[in-house]
């Protein structure tokens, strides 16, 4: 038998070459697709407590005063878990108007927002909003009531 026809016959070397090709899909096609979901999840679900945070802070440690808006809403962090904390507004009517000069009713509510920027590697089009200044963040809204 010649040495052609032993090689054709002997394929003990065939496995460990198609194992290349499953490992490159399995590791380009499944893993890290899967781990741009993840690392997205994570960042979401990280603001998302960092805003819970905040409102917990808010809630159980209430200012002496809460009709005087303007003075506690200056002294509260403007960052948590390094998410920073935007837009605060102190509610003080049931329509969901923003407590003013003019508007003299007693705080009910209080709502603000953070930014989340994803990083995906693969996923860019499937993670990312198109149209966006930046297309990779997206705005968390929060918001409780007094108690």
């Amino acid at each position: 038998m010649s040495h052609r026809v032993s090689f054709i016959a002997d394929q003990r070397g065939a496995a460990a070459f198609e194992m290349l090709i499953v490992y490159l899909f399995l590791v380009m096609g499944l893993l890290l697709p899967l781990a741009d979901v993840a690392a997205a999840g994570f960042r979401y679900v990280s603001a998302w407590e960092a805003l819970r945070a905040f409102g917990q802070k808010i809630q159980y440690d209430p200012p002496k005063d809460v009709t005087d808006w303007a003075a506690w809403k200056s002294a509260l962090p403007t960052s948590v878990s390094g998410y920073p904390i935007e837009n605060l507004q102190v509610v003080c009517s049931d329509s969901m108007a923003a407590c003013s000069a003019g508007n003299f009713a007693a705080p009910k509510h209080y709502t603000y927002s953070t930014t989340v920027t994803m990083a995906p590697i693969l996923l860019k089009t499937v993670i990312c909003q198109s149209g966006n200044a930046n297309p990779c963040s997206f705005t968390l809204f929060y918001g409780e009531r007094f108690q």
